[in-house]
């Protein structure tokens, strides 16, 4: 089932709380949802964090447009890629979208809510920022406000000034991208920790283990595109030390 086929699951939003559960309330009722998927106990808590993540990036991302103008087709449309979101539910995306622009909560307490929510998951906040890059760079430029808007989320996020570099090199193009700083290396790393290093990111960074931690299946897209980038950075320092 579709995750916006969740996001009017029965209570979940009273389950999510917050600014998110309260932005979904205002959006439920654009989506038509089985009632039976709430029914069974041992997937509410699973099905209610995904709804949180979706409705969180939307919310972040919507306020991040703030930060260049106002939401765009192509910060839409890198949205529904990356969720890889069906035509006949795109509209409503865009709804939520300008929603979440419109909504006076500010993206600090969207942001303090996921912190909450996946505050154990490191990861997962990882992949929240990763989103958020994919859309800020879907018009090809990565604004100033846009960059400082990432920063300060991150922080809330609990991520330091390495973290984010870490992540951020992951989104400038292989061209520009520091690879030891996508792989989070040093340069002195010897050849055998590098190739241990690797594979554990390789492991790490699969797309099952991401749906396995709450990322929904529709952006297994962004999954694959974070680990090419590992990969891509790897060859090259591997290339570079004739490995």
């Amino acid at each position: 089932m579709s995750i916006f086929g969740k996001l009017a699951g029965a209570g979940v939003g009273a389950l999510i709380g917050g600014p998110i559960g309260l932005l979904l309330g205002a959006v439920a009722g654009h989506f038509a949802y089985d009632e039976d998927v709430f029914d069974i106990r041992e997937k509410v808590a699973e099905q209610t964090n995904q709804v949180a993540f979706t409705m969180g990036v939307i919310a972040l991302s919507a306020k991040m447009a703030k930060a260049d103008g106002e939401v765009t087709h192509d910060e839409v449309t890198a949205f529904n890629r990356v969720f890889e979101v069906a035509d006949d539910e795109k509209l409503n995306v865009k709804k939520i979208f300008e929603l979440a622009h419109q909504d006076v909560a500010g993206y600090e307490l969207y942001a303090k809510q996921l912190t909450n929510i996946f505050g154990e998951r490191e990861q997962t906040l990882e992949d929240v920022l990763d989103g958020l890059f994919y859309i800020a760079m879907a018009d090809g430029v990565m604004h100033e406000g846009e960059m400082a808007y990432l920063e300060n989320v991150a922080e809330i996020f609990g991520f330091n000034k390495l973290d984010f570099a870490h992540i951020r090199e992951r989104h400038i193009g292989p061209d520009k991208a520091d690879p030891y700083v996508v792989l989070g290396l040093d340069r002195s790393v010897s050849d055998s920790d590098l190739k241990s290093a690797y594979r554990k990111l390789v492991v790490e960074n699969h797309p099952d283990r991401a749906i396995a931690r709450g990322v929904p299946e529709e952006m297994v897209a962004l999954a694959n595109e974070r680990l090419a980038s590992i990969n891509v950075a790897y060859d090259k320092v591997a290339s570079e030390r004739g490995l």
